[in-house]
């Protein structure tokens, strides 16, 4: 009876110790070693005090089945507050250091600038995080074009590491805080000069936006190669430094071409056609 009664306590120790399986529980990547009867990932969580909210991700789901062997991993949420090229948004990650978050939120910040390294740890209450990728933008001053890369935040802050000085009167478009977009053609033009020939009321009353809707679609910023030909009304660059023109005409605003145009027309006596041969009569309605 003795032997007996042995038999099925050993049999009842031998089935227990089935029921038990070793698991691995990963919390923030942190590995804990764990026994346990729990039947699913989430009892399992619930026996270890390990608590899941929202935006936190658990691998395999807690309704999965657990087995000897499981390896489950928890990571919990942390807020981002992210600022990107400029534009900031609240976002959730997973990860627990910078490089990694970055990685998550599919955002490759390669020759970028970052307000914190890649190493550095994302603690559970959040951070802020400031990154300004690589970008090629375009200088036009002087008369001369430049392309040049950069991740800098501002358009002052794009001219100053070219070194190209913005002087008293200068203009500069897009203005000087503006964000420097991907392709952005930053106009760096000297004052105007002053206006001292006087535009006769009939010249200026003829249709000039006409003219320009014609020549360039009315866009101040229009370049054609094959003068080249530059600007609202197609000036060349002989015709633009002969009415007092400085610079490249595109770089110029609207009302500073169009009065260099209507003193193109009293230089050519009214005699369109040499000019704007195609467009001209637009001028007339």
């Amino acid at each position: 009876m003795i032997c007996l009664l042995a038999v099925v306590a050993v049999g009842g120790i031998g089935t227990v110790a089935a029921l038990v399986k070793s698991v691995v529980l990963v919390v923030d990547g942190k590995p804990m070693a764990l026994r346990s009867f729990a039947g699913s990932v989430q009892e399992l969580l619930g026996e270890a005090g390990v608590s899941v909210g929202f935006g936190d991700s658990v691998r395999p789901a807690g309704q999965e089945e657990i087995a000897d062997g499981t390896r489950i991993v928890v990571r919990h949420a942390r807020p981002i507050t992210l600022t990107l090229d400029g534009r900031t948004s609240r976002r959730l990650v997973t990860a627990t250091n910078v490089g990694d978050a970055l990685a998550e939120l599919d955002i490759s910040p390669a020759g970028g600038r970052l307000s914190a390294p890649p190493t550095k740890h994302v603690p559970l209450s959040g951070m802020s995080l400031s990154v300004y990728t690589r970008r090629e933008v375009y200088i036009e001053a002087g008369g001369l074009r430049m392309a040049t890369t950069t991740t800098g935040r501002t358009i002052r802050e794009v001219l100053r590491q070219r070194r190209v000085p913005v002087r008293p009167g200068y203009r500069v478009r897009p203005p000087l805080d503006s964000f420097p977009a991907q392709g952005t053609v930053i106009r760096v033009s000297p004052p105007a000069p002053p206006h001292t020939v006087v535009v006769p009321a009939a010249v200026a009353a003829l249709d000039w936006a006409a003219l320009a809707q014609c020549m360039s679609n009315g866009d101040p910023l229009a370049v054609n190669p094959a003068g080249p030909y530059y600007g609202m009304y197609g000036f060349s660059q002989a015709m633009w430094t002969a009415v007092g023109g400085t610079g490249l005409p595109h770089t110029w605003p609207p009302e500073e071409q169009t009065y260099r145009a209507q003193l193109l027309y009293q230089l050519v006596g009214g005699r369109w056609q040499g000019q704007w041969r195609e467009c001209g009569a637009r001028l007339f309605g």
